[in-house]
């Protein structure tokens, strides 16, 4: 599976298995400078580590669209997948069953950024394009090569919302999901934060904040040139310690982490607790433009309420200080809503090539859809603030 090409509308569409081979200042003017995930030396460090690797199960293979000039005006993270990890939107049933009907599932083709549950633009298009006609193309451009492949499915996971509608208008199977976000409502500080809560849940904050630091504990926020490779050590064996536990086999190496502080310093933003001269557990952001983005946390002490001091408070605190509009602190989390996070919906989009498989799936997310949809209004009425304060999210901003 290695580069191909096609035309299409007088563009040229093209699939390459190597980041490294498209221009950095290409794919990042089409990327756009908001989300760290999608960027060309995120992924790029993914590939060289052999994180995302056909190896791993993440076979790249990029959709690249040029104009009739050469010129690249859109792409889009695409990979054959040999399994459903590292995705966090959940097809094993999927997979499951298509198998015991005697289909075969994998390989299939997957656009997203591995191993990151955070919403942003999957169909990447260059400023000053038609967005929609562009993401259509690519879409296209995508079920072309699925076909191509003979893959069994194709998948788009966690786009934006306007992909998301993008893609169910061109007949792809639409899926939702839930998470748990931070709204930044023009806070002062964390106490001006902690002033639009009810008062059982303000008191229930400021109780586990002392508690996480009890002990002597103290904690370093590093970012940019401060990052040293001490501080990835000490972050990988936490990194370690909590995957081998709840993954089984991590999906990130070492080497990543140093690639990640050496080409995107200045967007990780390490929550490192350190007792007795010691760390003993950290929790690692990435900051775009508009969003912290919570990913990784590990510990090797256990201390009550410290992964809701490094994880929830402390990434709210460096919103507020940093102007950011949110915090997303990844998959997973009803008890992030006392905490102050809210529920907003997630998206993916999918294609099904066996007709009847796709539509057993389309009946299945139906139902689905409508449990999400009655698990947020559940979930909304139990918002943690005052009821004469804000707020529903506005998912706009998402």
């Amino acid at each position: 599976m290695g580069e191909s090409e096609e035309s299409a509308d007088a563009f040229t569409l093209k699939v390459t298995g190597d980041i490294s081979t498209v221009a950095a200042g290409d794919w990042d003017a089409c990327a756009g400078g908001d989300n760290p995930f999608v960027c060309h030396a995120f992924l790029l460090a993914l590939e060289e580590s052999g994180c995302a690797s056909a190896e791993e199960g993440w076979m790249p293979q990029h959709l690249l669209l040029e104009d009739p000039a050469g010129r690249l005006v859109g792409a889009a993270p695409m990979y054959v997948k040999s399994h459903s990890q590292g995705e966090y939107v959940f097809d094993h049933g999927w997979a499951n069953a298509f198998e015991r009907a005697g289909g075969r599932y994998y390989p299939k083709l997957q656009i997203a950024v591995p191993f990151t549950p955070a919403t942003g633009p999957r169909l990447l298009v260059r400023a000053g394009e038609d967005h929609a006609h562009v993401v259509r193309m690519l879409l296209q451009g995508a079920v072309r090569v699925a076909e191509q492949f003979d893959v069994s499915s194709l998948h788009v996971t966690y786009p934006t919302e306007a992909e998301a509608e993008i893609g169910r208008e061109f007949g792809l199977l639409h899926r939702t999901g839930e998470q748990f976000h931070w709204f930044n409502e023009g806070y002062a500080d964390f106490d001006a934060f902690l002033a639009a809560l009810s008062s059982r849940k303000r008191k229930a904050i400021r109780k586990e904040r002392r508690e996480a630091l009890a002990n002597g504990i103290e904690v370093e926020e590093v970012t940019g040139d401060a990052l040293s490779e001490d501080h990835w050590d000490a972050f990988y064996a936490f990194y370690m310690d909590t995957g081998s536990r709840k993954w089984g086999r991590p999906y990130l190496n070492r080497r990543f982490f140093s690639l990640l502080g050496e080409r995107l310093g200045d967007r990780v933003v390490l929550m490192l607790a350190k007792r007795e001269g010691r760390y003993i557990a950290g929790a690692l952001n990435l900051a775009g433009t508009r969003a912290l983005y919570g990913r990784y946390w590990g510990c090797v002490e256990d201390h009550r309420f410290l992964h809701f001091e490094l994880c929830y408070y402390r990434a709210i605190d460096w919103a507020i200080r940093h102007g950011l509009q949110r915090v997303e602190a990844g998959a997973q989390g009803p008890h992030k809503l006392a905490r102050g996070y809210l529920p907003v919906t997630t998206h993916s989009v999918h294609w099904i090539a066996d007709p009847g498989f796709r539509r057993a799936v389309a009946e299945y997310l139906e139902h689905e859809r409508r449990e999400v949809e009655r698990e947020m209004d559940y979930l909304g009425e139990l918002s943690p603030f005052r009821k004469d304060g804000p707020h529903k999210p506005d998912e706009d901003a998402i």
